[in-house]
């Protein structure tokens, strides 16, 4: 099978798409055709060495937590999921023609393949965050860089709870963030006051790894009430950085019944082929994403 992988740490250029052997399903473990792989933030970390704490990586290594395809390996002790369901979910080295996925749950009905693949570790990280960050219904919650993927998930399930959200995203993206149901403003000079003129912040959440650290507890007033998925320096200045999955299983099934209620939806924003990682990772790395990058195989 074909498969994305890198001998290396480093930059883009040290992904490889080369024959490999595929993979099979171990206990409590299905593996799938993949479809689609999303392309997440915490893809390009693990191939550059930042997170292996985190991530323990044996080179050489695939690339990928995120796929979407059909069942075609159901491993010992797994119930309730056959060969041929179509199903979305977490495993490892999924920018490949097969994967093995260690969470899933079916897609709902309507879902693209390449749709589905941009939800799992984007619903997870966004529920755990706004847990994290101890937001209640009724209060505000700030989100600094709310147009990706995380953010555009965020901004709806808040909306779901009942909490005024306010996000800052580019000039571009500001009628997509009214759009999910938030208060919208730019980042850049100033950002900070006209933050202010839109409503008290009661808790805030860093998306984007800017340098906002300070502004966000400034208007916070208490680095508690901060957590940042991209700044790993947050915890210098007494705020939370989040980097360790919760319950991916649970996650799925929240995102499933969102979607499924249509209280999610995330666009596509750009789809690469496997040869195109390299491509999909520099993209990603630059930010100033819409909704979802997405590897269709």
């Amino acid at each position: 099978m074909k498969k994305v992988i890198f001998a290396e740490f480093g930059g883009p250029e040290v992904l490889q798409l080369l024959d490999a052997a595929e993979p099979h399903a171990g206990p409590g473990q299905v593996r799938i055709t993949v479809r689609a792989a999303g392309v997440n933030p915490v893809d390009w970390r693990v191939r550059e060495g930042q997170i292996l704490g985190a991530h323990p990586t044996e080179l050489p290594s695939g690339i990928g937590l995120d796929a979407a395809g059909m069942v075609d390996e159901v491993g010992d002790g797994v119930e309730g999921v056959e060969v041929g369901d179509h199903v979305f979910g977490e495993g490892s080295s999924t920018y490949a023609e097969f994967a093995v996925l260690s969470a899933w749950a079916r897609m709902p009905e309507g879902l693209t393949f390449e749709e589905a693949a941009g939800y799992p570790s984007v619903v997870e990280t966004a529920l755990r965050v706004i847990r994290e960050v101890g937001v209640r219904p009724a209060q505000t919650l700030l989100v600094s860089g709310a147009s990706g993927g995380v953010g555009s998930a965020v901004l709806q399930i808040a909306r779901e709870r009942g909490i005024t959200v306010i996000g800052t995203a580019g000039a571009a993206n500001q009628d997509y963030l009214r759009g999910l149901g938030a208060l919208a403003t730019t980042y850049g000079e100033g950002w900070v006051e006209r933050v202010r003129g839109l409503g008290q912040v009661d808790a805030a959440l860093d998306l984007a790894g800017s340098g906002v650290i300070r502004e966000l507890i400034e208007l916070t007033g208490d680095p508690r009430k901060v957590v940042s998925i991209a700044d790993l320096g947050a915890p210098e200045l007494g705020a939370r950085f989040s980097g360790v999955a919760g319950s991916v299983p649970e996650a799925l099934a929240e995102a499933a019944d969102l979607l499924s209620r249509s209280k999610l939806h995330i666009p596509v924003e750009k789809t690469y082929t496997l040869a195109e990682a390299a491509a999909a990772h520099i993209d990603s790395q630059a930010g100033h994403t819409r909704g979802r990058r997405v590897v269709v195989v």
